[in-house]
């Protein structure tokens, strides 16, 4: 139910919206959507087209995303079944919480497997009224699987199951969440982590590797579920990797009394990290930071994580010291040793600007101050048409006044520069990416995983009022629609 203060707000904007309409005031426009493909979103501003239209070969010839699945002949390696239930959530050491579980819990079940399993995941939608999806954030799997309603798949309704299945190409931290109405079912606890083992045997000379995932819950700011700081026992000089997962719809800062490292990124592995000492890591939401801590001679270190939880690492009966907040951030642009890729951005195949902006309108009968893409609004926004094997550069502008955490699904991103400095460091892996006021970024990825693939904010509030795009290869088209009968909502 809305409140009254939501009430007024609404109110005061429709009089702003009937005001501006009838004086012809400039820069306001309206879109009624209702059911719709993405299919329709061609626009040819969005940047280099291959052919007249690309993606909109025929129904003889074109690809559905229900084909571009792993290989359906081969058994899985790891299986699991996950049930998702609206429900009351029990946090320990917190107050009750209306909101969604996996398995009986919010943080679910992390999902573990080593580099090159099979993995298949049997989803079954116990009581969610609003339908489900899952989600593999960061995790390049085939389009079929990829989880977002109305684009690759269906929502899952109460009493429906739905069968994921990807080989876990790349080692690192990733997680889960539902991409139906995700704005909600996230925040509402409807997520959980996967942990994708390198082949060799536990490798990078870690004796404990733990995951901590931040999520707040109405307010209550928790680490793996618990409204609770954790104890993780290490004898004195050995090393402990904190797999750090941020859920949430904000930045979340790592920052410690005690020297640590930065080991890898959003799954992927920093070349030579260096000792962090004075420094804040910040995670955008959505994204993962791997950090190693060696536990001191004597007592325990403290790692402070999304600011109010944190993690000791050495004697459980030792009180380890406390830190504020740096106010410097480290720059992952020139952390680390800087290292040869095969992705070649110098001369590429495309170039695409993603331009947010915002501005009044009304998206089907809903005033407010919407993002724009591009300058323009959704669904009117660029849809970035590729093909198989191109390389893809992209400059990411933030003409707004707040910070936007930028997600492409399905691809690995390489940052190049930001505000025109050159990346100096490791390179500097990403799939989700803060972009802040004023700031501008180029990235690159190779165009190799076929489908439609969304590229939206992870503030998710943001990406319901519009923040959202699409990639798009040649020759594949989708057979789900966004709110119609079935009653898809990604966003």
């Amino acid at each position: 139910m809305s409140s009254r203060r939501d009430l007024f707000r609404r109110v005061a904007i429709s009089m702003a919206v009937t005001g501006a309409l009838g004086f012809g005031a400039l820069g306001w426009s309206s879109t009624l959507l209702g059911e719709y493909s993405v299919m329709d979103m061609r626009d040819p501003s969005a940047g280099h087209v291959h052919g007249s239209a690309a993606g909109a070969a025929g129904p003889a010839s074109a690809l559905s995303v229900t084909e571009l699945i792993a290989d359906p002949l081969r058994p899985s390696d790891v299986r699991t079944v996950l049930v998702a239930r609206q429900q009351t959530i029990d946090l320990p050491g917190g107050r009750p919480f209306e909101g969604y579980t996996v398995n009986g819990t919010s943080p679910g079940p992390t999902i573990r497997a080593q580099q090159g399993a099979l993995v298949e995941v049997v989803f079954v939608n116990e009581s969610v009224g609003a339908d489900a999806t899952l989600h593999w954030h960061g995790i390049d799997v085939p389009n079929a699987a990829d989880g977002v309603a109305g684009i690759t798949q269906d929502a899952v309704p109460i009493g429906g199951r739905h069968v994921y299945r990807f080989i876990a190409e790349d080692a690192g931290t990733y997680w889960y969440h539902s991409h139906q109405v995700s704005h909600e079912q996230v925040e509402g606890g409807l997520l959980g982590a996967v942990i994708i083992e390198p082949k060799e045997s536990h490798a990078g000379g870690f004796e404990t590797d733990v995951v901590a995932l931040l999520h707040v819950y109405g307010g209550q700011h928790t680490l793996n579920g618990r409204v609770q700081d954790e104890q993780v026992p290490a004898e004195p000089g050995s090393s402990t990797r904190i797999r750090v997962i941020n859920t949430d719809q904000g930045t979340a800062a790592v920052w410690s009394a005690t020297p640590f490292r930065v080991v890898a990124t959003d799954g992927h592995d920093v070349n030579g990290p260096t000792v962090v000492e004075g420094r804040t890591v910040l995670i955008p939401a959505g994204g993962r930071a791997d950090i190693a801590v060696q536990a001191p001679p004597q007592g325990s270190a403290r790692l402070h994580v999304g600011g109010a939880r944190s993690i000791s690492i050495g004697d459980p009966a030792a009180t380890p010291p406390s830190v504020r907040q740096p106010a410097q951030s480290l720059d992952l642009l020139a952390y680390g040793s800087a290292a040869s890729v095969e992705l070649d951005a110098r001369t590429p195949d495309l170039r695409f600007d993603y331009v947010i902006g915002r501005r009044f309108g009304l998206i089907d009968g809903r005033p407010g101050n919407f993002w724009t893409l591009n300058g323009r609004l959704f669904p009117d926004v660029p849809m970035f048409h590729v093909r198989e094997d191109d390389v893809v550069v992209m400059r990411i502008v933030n003409e707004t006044g707040e910070v936007h955490p930028m997600h492409l699904h399905g691809h690995h991103i390489l940052v190049l520069s930001r505000d025109n400095v050159v990346a100096s460091g490791s390179p500097w892996w990403i799939d989700s990416l803060d972009v802040h006021p004023g700031e501008s970024y180029e990235v690159a990825f190779i165009a190799d995983n076929p489908g439609i693939w969304s590229d939206h904010c992870h503030t998710l509030p943001h990406a319901v009022d519009g923040l959202v795009a699409h990639l798009m290869y040649e020759g594949v088209s989708t057979p789900f629609t966004i709110n119609g009968a079935a009653g898809n909502q990604p966003e």
